[in-house]
């Protein structure tokens, strides 16, 4: 499943086509993806102008015109594809051909540009894992969606005195914590084991050794909460991970992947300077950990 970067670069990808402009149709080949389309999915959103393209945690957010945001998930194989007059384009300087299973093509959105020019934004989804919901705005945060949804990982909200109430006395591991959702938003399996690579940690860690006996973060909580937004930081700006299904908004593969320090490196030495570890595999709560048994502690 994409992780926050990949939604993050696929919004970048959207935002200039999409914020501003108006829906004047939608084409729905189903009624439903992994649940039912809204009741009136298309009715409802005719019409209406897009006034921004936003992310929290990995949904894309599109804020409507009258107070009602479009939440877009995209799964596990979900994609966007942009369209208009002089054929499949991109939002940047490259131009790469989507998937050609147009029998894939669930939800189309029609658009009018400010200059005036139709674009189509197409969801293209072969597992159908994705989903789309309306919500109004006044009731977002209540929204079984995002309730409880924790911090988000890409700025200064993230610290380590934010993360230490989170962590005071929990006996969990390190790596269980941070793939809870009502801790950080949108941190997935890739990310956390590069974070914590980058911190020094080990993923078997408890987390509430993190936290003082006065329940004030240790300099490593600081510096984890740290590495955490860097590593979020890179690969947002290397364009995502590209493993497996996901392409970029553009349709290019991103290539942080390239730069991996310990996922999916079983076996090969560990990168750190210095450092005479191998990096090794085990599977904690049933996914796996790729960490350096050496200098993470």
């Amino acid at each position: 499943m994409p992780e926050l970067p990949e939604v993050e670069t696929v919004r970048r990808g959207l935002e200039p086509v999409m914020a501003g402009a108006r829906i004047e149709r939608v084409v729905l080949a189903r009624p439903d993806l992994r649940f039912p389309l809204p009741e009136n999915f298309a009715e409802r959103l005719e019409g209406l102008r897009i006034e921004g393209l936003g992310r929290r945690a990995k949904y894309l957010l599109a804020d409507l015109e009258g107070g009602t945001v479009l939440a877009m998930h995209l799964g596990m194989s979900g994609s966007f594809r942009i369209e208009s007059r002089a054929g499949t384009q991109t939002p940047g300087v490259f131009v790469h051909p989507r998937s050609s299973e147009r029998l894939h093509d669930h939800v189309r959105f029609e658009l009018e540009t400010a200059e005036a020019t139709p674009v189509s934004v197409v969801f293209n989804d072969p597992r159908r894992f994705g989903y789309m919901s309306l919500i109004e705005r006044s009731a977002f945060d209540a929204h079984p969606h995002f309730r409880g949804l924790g911090i988000e990982p890409t700025g200064n909200a993230l610290s380590g005195a934010a993360l230490a109430p989170l962590f005071a006395g929990r006996a969990a591991p390190l790596k269980a914590v941070l793939l809870d959702q009502k801790v950080v938003a949108g941190l997935g399996n890739i990310y956390v084991c590069e974070a914590l690579w980058r911190a020094k940690l080990s993923p078997r860690r408890a987390a509430g050794t993190l936290v003082t006996a006065k329940g004030a973060p240790t300099k490593r909580l600081d510096e984890l909460a740290r590495q955490i937004r860097e590593t979020i930081f890179d690969a947002i700006a290397a364009g995502g991970s590209s493993l497996k299904d996901y392409r970029q908004a553009d349709g290019s593969l991103g290539y942080f992947q390239h730069s991996f320090a310990v996922y999916d490196r079983e076996d090969e030495p560990c990168p750190r300077g210095g450092c005479r570890g191998i990096v090794k595999r085990i599977v904690q709560s049933g996914r796996s950990t790729f960490f350096c048994p050496l200098c993470q502690r």
